[in-house]
């Protein structure tokens, strides 16, 4: 986290985009400090409906650049919280139960930790170019999110 005397410093984060199943634990150690009493992390898990139709498997197709935006949109939440923000985000085929973006964020106190997660989850959804296509248990496919 930069100090309150060096605002240009660049804060450190830790993004990730892969193909290999997501390590919570090495997300949450790069977060996670002495000083915090506080740690949050959100995993994004596949589930097995969406919109009431059942849901088989998804895909996740990622633009060659979607670690550099993953990277930036951890940047810029870590500027505007002061906290240290890790995520990771997999692509290719995922099956349901599988995770596809973990999240986290340590703080001092719960609710800034909270706070700093949903805001860093919101903005990795709006801003990484990663895609979802979804495999419905009735065979037809759907983007979503395009």
């Amino acid at each position: 986290m930069p100090e309150p005397d060096e605002p240009d410093r660049m804060p450190e984060v830790f993004a990730v985009v892969t193909d290999a199943p997501l390590d919570r634990a090495a997300v949450e150690a790069f977060v996670l400090s002495q000083r915090d009493g506080a740690l949050v992390t959100f995993e994004g898990v596949i589930r097995d409906h969406d919109h009431g139709e059942p849901v088989s498997a998804l895909d996740y197709s990622a633009h060659p650049d979607a670690e550099r935006f993953l990277r930036e949109t951890c940047l810029e939440v870590a500027r505007e919280t002061g906290l240290v923000v890790a995520a990771a985000h997999r692509f290719g085929a995922l099956a349901v139960g599988d995770v596809a973006l973990v999240a986290s964020v340590a703080a001092p106190h719960r609710a800034e930790a909270f706070a700093a997660c949903a805001l860093l989850v919101d903005r990795i959804k709006e801003r990484t170019p990663i895609w979802k296509r979804q495999h419905l248990a009735s065979g037809t496919t759907e983007w979503v999110n395009l």
